[in-house]
């Protein structure tokens, strides 16, 4: 291995046993097991590792081996999504908003940032600050999730495609505006199952996001017509903004009680080009 040649003997056997039991990513506890070191010793090779590059700090105690080939493994955190997981502190965790669009296929965008919803709070670590969102998630709104392969041998729990839909309608700022979510939805229309669509509206049961799902499938003809009169008994007297991301402004009436504050023209502009 050609990572193994270039480090002492300690080093070496670490990183050989750590790849040979599969575990790219790593505690201190592992290297005091696998070494027969102390704590005090362990964390002086993991803080010299760092510096040299061969392995990133993920989180405080949590680490992972960065592969030779990229050079400095400063900014490295290997599989974005795996990465996450063992970040975040709550088993209930999932990968959601901008990042499970992503994963669906509903972005034309490159991803920049990993987000997760988790039922417990927790600060980013200063390591990832610059890469994940952590976002506060009610336990009662965390359903629709499933367990999904990110590479050869990682599973991470992340929103299905209709989960994705709801949660990016409750919460465009995490998920680049409505236009980002009309053009999701329209490069994945055929892969909706629209009617668990449906039943996951009545289980949220949020008046405004079936206002806006009901106005988006409108807009893009997509749905059927069924659908969109069942979202229609959503729209009671409140007005609520369609896009909550931008100035409140009306550019088009519609019979939603939405504040339209995009544009038809611009949805249509954007999944047609």
């Amino acid at each position: 291995m050609k990572l193994v040649k270039t480090l002492g003997k300690v080093s070496a056997n670490l990183i050989s046993r750590l790849y040979d039991e599969n575990k790219p990513v790593f505690k201190i506890d592992d290297v005091q097991r696998i070494l027969g070191k102390g704590y005090n010793e362990s964390t002086d090779l993991l803080s010299e590792l760092v510096k040299r590059g061969i392995v990133t700090r993920l989180k405080s105690g949590k680490f992972l081996i960065a592969p030779r080939e990229l050079g400095s493994a400063e900014q490295y955190i290997g599989n974005w999504y795996v990465a996450a997981r063992e970040v975040v502190n709550s088993p209930d965790y999932y990968i959601a908003f901008y990042s499970s669009m992503n994963y669906w296929g509903m972005l034309t965008q490159p991803l920049i940032k990993i987000f997760v919803a988790s039922p417990q709070r927790q600060i980013v670590p200063q390591e990832m600050k610059d890469k994940l969102v952590l976002v506060f998630v009610k336990n009662k709104f965390i359903w629709g999730v499933k367990e999904e392969w990110v590479t050869r041998d990682e599973k991470v729990r992340i929103s299905d495609l209709e989960k994705t839909i709801i949660d990016a309608l409750a919460h465009p700022q995490y998920c680049g505006g409505i236009t980002e979510i009309a053009k999701g939805i329209w490069l994945t229309k055929n892969k909706i199952d629209f009617a668990k669509l449906s039943n996951y509206v009545t289980k949220y049961n949020k008046n405004v996001v079936a206002k806006r799902l009901g106005y988006i499938l409108e807009i893009l003809n997509v749905g059927q017509r069924d659908l969109i009169n069942e979202l229609k008994k959503y729209v009671k007297n409140r007005y609520d903004l369609f896009d909550p991301t931008l100035p409140e402004k009306r550019i088009d009436k519609n019979n939603w009680r939405l504040i339209d504050n995009v544009g038809r023209k611009q949805i249509l502009d954007l999944v047609w080009h």
